[in-house]
């Protein structure tokens, strides 16, 4: 993710990814495609974390099961930074988003 010309690091936890795919035990092979599938859900969560925090220099953004809502996640039009500016988010998974 990034905040002006700062990457910020996010992370997920496999778990978190499941409860948020709605299943349990997905295998460590099939993590990617799941990505790419919640890639939008996970993004939006990882944005609303990083706006509810202060900005610390090297901080990580972490997405742990406690994060993830049954509710849909807000308009990303809505969610950025203080004044309107929206977060650009950028993933490490080198695969292309289709």
């Amino acid at each position: 993710m990034l905040h002006g010309d700062v990457t910020v690091e996010c992370q997920i936890s496999d778990a978190a990814m499941d409860e948020l795919a709605g299943v349990k035990g997905t295998e460590s092979s099939a993590r990617q495609a799941q990505f790419l599938t919640l890639r939008d859900a996970v993004e939006s969560i990882a944005s609303g974390i990083f706006d509810k925090g202060p900005v610390v220099k090297g901080q990580v953004v972490r997405i742990f099961t406690k994060h993830v809502r049954t509710d849909p996640p807000p308009n990303e039009a809505t969610s950025g930074l203080p004044g309107g500016r929206p977060l650009q988010v950028i993933t490490e998974i080198s695969l292309q988003r289709p």
